[in-house]
């Protein structure tokens, strides 16, 4: 397993130290070095990254206020020379915090977190089928048969080949038992499965018979999934 990643650090030092740290990481692939977070948010709008490696203390915008900035939350690890604001890293559920100067040996056992935490999230999502709770018994669900999720009010609908399928759940729920390569959130009330897609016009996209719209909040995430799955040229 590849895992994408940026690192954001406004030091040139610390920033080549990362850098080459990751080089010796066969499973790291760097996308790209920032020096500041503004330039990091806009690549994230376009590109899927998996781990963040993040500095603290910045110009412009610190790491904390990125980490609230940001709507889709990659794994993180923060990099910083002040232990001060490990407590508040945790409360934003970071992967590590790696207090500076750190060995290659405490950078690697930070990955290496990281790694077994998404690839446990990729096998978890192997199974063909999940079961969901509806109001009378627990139904079972084949993956492959599932058009799409809309959330209405306290209840989601699944709709599937075989019809629609009402459950108390939140998408909070439901988000982490998809597997994320066929399964993309493109609202805040839709989740489509990606193969079930017949065309996408002017932000809509054709399920069957139903036209399901694209928020501008998650337009540029579900396209950038479909491009790395080469299925989008």
């Amino acid at each position: 397993m590849r895992i994408n990643c940026i690192a954001i650090e406004d030091e040139p030092l610390a920033l080549k130290k990362i850098k080459e740290f990751i080089e010796q990481v066969d499973y790291l692939n760097l996308l790209e070095g920032f020096n500041n977070a503004i330039d990091a948010i806009g690549f994230l709008k376009k590109n899927p990254v998996d781990l963040i490696f993040l500095d603290i203390r910045m110009k412009k915008l610190s790491g904390i206020q990125f980490l609230g900035a940001i709507q889709s939350k990659p794994k993180v690890i923060i990099t910083s020379a002040y232990d001060e604001y490990a407590l508040k890293g945790y409360e934003l559920d970071v992967a590590d915090y790696l207090l500076k100067p750190f060995t290659f040996e405490r950078f690697l056992k930070s990955v290496e977190k990281v790694y077994n935490q998404l690839n446990k999230a990729v096998n978890s999502h192997s199974n063909e089928y999940i079961f969901i709770k509806t109001e009378y018994r627990i139904e079972k669900i084949i993956l492959r048969d599932i058009l799409y999720i809309q959330g209405m009010k306290d209840y989601l609908k699944i709709r599937t080949t075989e019809g629609d399928i009402m459950t108390l759940q939140t998408f909070k729920n439901i988000v982490e038992i998809l597997p994320e390569s066929d399964f993309q959130r493109v609202h805040n009330s839709y989740i489509v499965s990606i193969s079930k897609i017949e065309n996408i016009e002017r932000n809509r996209i054709r399920i069957g018979k139903d036209l399901i719209p694209i928020s501008d909040s998650y337009r540029d995430k579900f396209f950038g999934i479909l491009k790395e799955k080469k299925i989008l040229i």
